[in-house]
Order: C-alpha cells, then structure tokens, then sequence
C-alpha cells in the first residue's frame, strides 16, 4: 500500500509541471503583453504601434503596454527582445533593418533563428521633404542644386543603414550626385533640425505629415509605386525620372521558442484588429502598404525586399 501510494505521488509530482504548462497555454494571456517599438515616441511607427496595441487589447482582454527603444536603426529594440524569455509576453515591432544589419555589421542576432514570428503588417510611405520657404520647389531642382554643390546639402533619416539613407544613396548614384547624410535616432529628431535649419532635407516616413498639412514642410517627392492618398498632388519618384520604389514591410515578433499558444494567439489578436475596416483606413492613410499575413513559426516569410540569410 505505501510502495502504490509512493508510485501514485511521484506520478503527480511528475504530472504537474506539465498540467500547470497546458493550463498556462490556454490562458494565454494571463498578464499585461509588452510590445517594444524600436523607433523615437511620436514618430509614425510609434503612433501606428500604439493605435494598434490600444485597439488589439479588447481582443486580447489583456493589457499592451508599449515601450520605446530607440537605436541602431530600428535593430536595438529587436536586438533587447530576443534575450527575453519566450513566454509570449515580451514582443517587438521588427523593421527591415534587422535583415538588412546582418549583412552590413556584426549583430547580437540572427534574424533566421532569434525570433519567433508573429505576424506581417505593412510598409511605411516615404518622401522626402524641405522648409516650406527653400529655393526647391521640386526633387528635380534639389538634384540641380546637389550637382552644382557637390556635398554641400545634407539630408537627415533615421539612421545609417536604414532604408531612408539606402534610398537616398541610391538616388544620388542614380543622378550622379553626391550629399551628406546626417543620422537621427528618430523623426522627431530630424524634425526639428530641419525646422532649426540644421539640415536641408528629411528623408524619412511620414512623421513629416502634420508639418507638411500645417505649411511648414514642403513635400517633393514620395517613393511607393503609386502616390499617396493623403498628398495625392505630389509626385513618386519613377514620375520624377527617377525608376525606384522603396518598399519597407515590417511586422511584428517576439523571441524565438515561444510555446505554440503564445504566437498563434498574439497572431490571431493582431489579425483581428488589422483586418477591421477601423484599422485598415488607417494602415491605408498612414502607409503605403496594406499587407497583412502571418508569418510561419519555424522561419521568415521572404519576399523580394528581405533578402535571404546565407550561412
């Protein structure tokens, strides 16, 4: 009797830890969710990520607090999540630039086997823009001015390697120009150097919108296959002569080896919220893109602007 009742024990003992995991799986969540945004407060990613944790929570029926790490180009935030411990409850918008940096610079991750992946969002709209009172009053009289004064303008983005600077390296190899870069943490940053004439242009994500609606800001050019909805009148870069569109999908991940419940949840949740007509008017009029797909958890959905890890 007491050699069964020992047996009967150790088999509870042995059998609970695992019990406990399924009912944590299936209350998931049972505490508040944090979502790292890798970019400045205020700016457009900031702005997005926090209508869209706001509006997920009701889904979720739990709280998103949202948590602002800037630094590296979008990377550092990223970079702070993967060390989390895979619970779930520790996620991070993931811009372009953490497939982009492996390629460029030693990281603390590989974006092939250091995330889970949630779900893909959308893109950005880029543009570039100058004080309403400058001389140019289109990209191509800038790109006139920039090869009279070879390096004399300087542009802001929000940081080296991140699309911004890569595309505006690619429009001066494109014209046979040559400007100075001057990185920023964020939008806000680049704002208010341009407004302080520090810098001549802000190449960057639509952060630049209520300054360019209030007068202040002159938008020359965006850079989406198509023009925008909310400046309709301004021209892309392919209508200016220029053949580039530059697409930066981005989305959202949390460490890798998240337990099955957690992504599937948190991808389910988002989901819901992205595809309400609510949020998808304002994927629509804050970005260019208005892709939403979830991400398979074992590897990175590829596409033609997030290049493959070669190993």
């Amino acid at each position: 009797m007491r050699r069964r009742e020992i047996i009967r024990l150790l088999g509870s003992a042995v059998a609970w830890p695992v019990a406990a995991r399924a009912q944590q799986a299936q209350s998931f969540p049972a505490k508040p969710v944090t979502v790292i945004v890798p970019f400045a407060a205020g700016g457009p990613t900031d702005i997005i990520m926090r209508t869209l944790a706001t509006a997920t929570e009701k889904h979720l029926r739990q709280s998103i607090v949202v948590e602002n790490r800037a630094g590296g180009g979008g990377t550092l935030g990223p970079a702070q999540m993967a060390k989390a411990k895979p619970d779930g409850y520790t996620l991070a918008q993931l811009p372009i630039t953490v497939f982009r940096y492996p390629f460029m610079t030693a990281t603390s991750f590989d974006p092939a086997k250091d995330f889970t992946y949630v779900i893909a969002l959308s893109g950005y709209t880029f543009g570039m823009v100058v004080r309403a009172d400058s001389v140019w009053k289109s990209l191509g009289e800038l790109v006139a001015d920039a090869k009279a004064r070879p390096g004399r303008i300087n542009y802001g983005t929000p940081g080296a390697g991140t699309t911004p600077h890569i595309t505006m390296e690619q429009i001066a190899r494109r014209t046979g120009i040559s400007w100075t870069h001057v990185p920023f943490r964020g939008n806000a940053e680049s704002n208010t150097a341009l407004l302080g004439r520090h810098i001549d242009v802000v190449a960057d994500s639509t952060g630049w919108g209520p300054f360019v609606n209030a007068g202040e800001f002159r938008l020359l050019v965006t850079w989406g296959a198509a023009r925008t909805h909310n400046w309709p009148n301004v021209p892309t870069l392919k209508e200016s002569g220029i053949d580039i569109v530059s697409n930066s999908p981005y989305g959202i991940a949390g460490p890798a080896g998240m337990e099955p419940r957690s992504p599937k949840s948190c991808t389910t949740h988002f989901a819901m919220e992205c595809w309400s007509p609510p949020m998808r008017r304002r994927l629509t009029s804050s970005t260019r893109s208005r892709s939403i797909s979830t991400a398979p958890r074992t590897g990175i959905t590829r596409s033609a602007s997030w290049p493959s890890r070669k190993n």
